[in-house]
């Protein structure tokens, strides 16, 4: 098998994505942009949706799953009135209502969406249906009985309301959430229909927006060390996780994969990530004195 080219690079790249480009577009553009041997992203967004992707490079793609479990925000509008077969503006509208609810009754009706809920994935989406793509069989004109997953909603707030036909919202979620099936509930529970018009990711984990970089400026730096001097370190990714120290001879033990003593503690049975000279070397669980570990990273 041939190995991949490009240079051994590890940290991330946080990018404020565009609509109209898909996540796995991206992660390729930041790895040519690079010369990156390997990248890998923490949370797809719809093609149609903007805001923050984080990129992971080298031994950060290992920390993927920490940002993947991370709450994450997205401010967005709902259309009422409307249904879609995508549950959002790139679908086509399959049914019209001209219910419209008051402000206090949206607000009332976003309680139920609030804490541990259950949501059915949209029908246009990317969850296994017997090995096969919800979207592909979508496409097939099948129509799908997908089950309900489990979801943290943190906070769902109604933050602005232009008109009688659109409300604003912002929500701060767990892992595997889906906004066009918050959208598509709440106009059902509403009476009134509902479809996603815009969407965008504020912050996932420690990255936010802000921080992003537009593909324009990856474009414009690629290939110079003023684009690798955006890059933030591995260990950023590991922000929820309890540090703790290694020892020498810990350190060296936990680079080939063995319990290694630790100077600095943490509640037994924890996973933490251990640094040594302010490197990141493993995850692990501590277990009084020493850190048996999950992963390890080749810096």
């Amino acid at each position: 098998m041939a190995r991949k080219k490009g240079r051994d690079l590890s940290g991330w790249l946080v990018v404020d994505k565009p609509a109209g480009v898909s996540s796995t577009a991206v992660v390729g553009k930041v790895r040519w942009a690079l010369d990156a041997k390997k990248a890998g992203h923490a949370g797809t967004l719809d093609p149609a949706a903007t805001g923050v992707l984080a990129v992971a490079l080298g031994e950060a793609t290992k920390t993927v799953p920490y940002i993947a479990d991370a709450l994450k925000a997205y401010r967005f509008q709902v259309r009422l009135g409307e249904q879609t077969t995508t549950d959002d503006a790139e679908g086509a509208v399959i049914a019209r209502s001209d219910i419209r609810p008051t402000t206090a009754e949206v607000e009332a009706a976003l309680a139920g969406f609030r804490g541990e809920i259950a949501q059915v994935p949209p029908q246009f989406s990317a969850v296994k249906v017997e090995g096969a793509r919800a979207y592909d069989l979508a496409r097939e004109g099948e129509a799908l009985d997908l089950a309900a997953r489990p979801l943290w909603v943190e906070r769902l707030d109604l933050v602005a309301r232009p008109d009688a036909d659109v409300v604003e919202l912002e929500m701060v979620c767990g892992k595997g959430g889906y906004v066009r099936s918050i959208a598509r509930d709440l106009g059902a529970l509403l009476g009134s229909l509902g479809h996603v018009i815009w969407l965008r990711r504020l912050w996932s984990g420690p990255f936010q927006a802000e921080q992003g970089l537009s593909l324009n400026q990856i474009d414009q730096l690629a290939r110079t060390p003023e684009l690798e001097a955006h890059l933030l370190p591995l260990q950023v990714g590991l922000a929820d996780l309890t540090e703790v120290r290694a020892t020498v001879e810990g350190a060296a033990r936990l680079r080939h994969g063995n319990p290694g003593a630790v100077v600095t503690g943490a509640e037994f049975g924890e996973e933490v990530w251990v640094s040594h000279q302010g490197q990141p070397v493993a995850v692990g669980v501590y277990r009084g004195g020493e850190v048996h570990p999950t992963r390890v990273f080749n810096l």
